[in-house]
């Protein structure tokens, strides 16, 4: 009994010890996310601002179509853009982005020549490796709050390959952050860009003077457009996988307290019995004598 007792205080102490590390992970992940969203919402308001002159300067282009960022072409080959984080310890984060691209490339592609996959996050590149799965660009190791710098490799890349025709179109694969508990799986198509679904909206600028002419501005801007969009999904994954890795440490401390409850319970009952034993065992001497 007593070697019991010994080990179950060994497992109250080594539960103790990694609820304070998932705690101490806890706080970090929350600061890294209240960090997070204050560059996402800042972003936002660039975004907006960018979205409103590019949506202007082609509503009021005669022939935007002719612009070969948004002229839609026959679709032989479709690229994703796969967005995860590079470690674990953050749930579901990755399994459920990763679950949702397979799912989509088995819908709709009979083989791989039809499909190509860039690969954000180490996690995201070493699942498609293991499964065979051609990735023609890896990036890894980004920061917690990543600049445009740290992505303008892959984010070109992505846009360079689409202007030559690589592949036709391009989906952006990652978690959009919806609050610190929920995050949502999303696949958005980033190019050819539409302007659909902003609305029937007056150009504003159809009254200036532009220098040089709108074509040669739209070529231009649209190609930086569309990086800053996708800029605007990492950005957006970033915060979630920081949530995603906050609600995994609360719930990992929260099971460790729960373990430790479990224990200490087990332990008072074992030390109950083994007291209760002792006396037993006194009283049978002291009668015997």
């Amino acid at each position: 009994m007593g070697a019991s007792l010994n080990e179950i205080k060994t497992k109250i102490a080594s539960t103790k010890k990694t609820s304070q590390i998932t705690g101490a992970m806890q706080m970090v992940s929350a600061a890294k996310l209240q960090k997070a969203e204050s560059h996402a919402k800042a972003f936002q308001i660039y975004a907006e601002k960018v979205r409103k002159i590019t949506t202007d300067l082609v509503s009021s282009d005669k022939e935007p179509a002719k612009n070969p960022m948004m002229i839609k072409r026959e679709v032989k080959k479709t690229g994703y853009l796969v967005i995860t984080s590079d470690r674990g310890l953050v749930g579901g984060y990755n399994s459920n982005i990763l679950k949702s691209v397979m799912n989509t490339i088995r819908k709709r592609h009979a083989n791989e020549s039809e499909y190509t996959i860039l690969a954000l996050g180490g996690t995201g590149a070493d699942f498609f490796k293991a499964r065979n799965v051609k990735v023609s660009y890896v990036l890894r190791g980004l920061s917690d709050q990543p600049t445009f710098e740290e992505v303008r490799a892959i984010v070109t890349e992505a846009v360079t390959e689409y202007q030559a025709e690589e592949f036709d179109e391009l989906y952006v694969c990652y978690n959009h952050h919806v609050n610190s508990l929920v995050s949502d799986a999303r696949m958005e198509k980033m190019l050819p860009i539409s302007f659909e679904e902003s609305g029937q909206q007056k150009p504003s600028l159809e009254t200036f003077e532009l220098e040089p002419d709108r074509e040669t501005i739209l070529n231009q801007l649209l190609p930086q457009y569309a990086e800053s969009m996708i800029y605007g999904s990492i950005v957006d994954a970033k915060t979630a996988e920081h949530a995603a890795g906050m609600t995994a440490m609360r719930t990992a401390t929260d099971n460790a307290h729960s373990v430790i409850n479990d224990l200490t319970i087990q332990y008072n009952r074992a030390r109950q019995a083994s007291i209760t034993q002792e006396i037993t065992e006194i009283v049978a001497g002291a009668s015997a004598l």
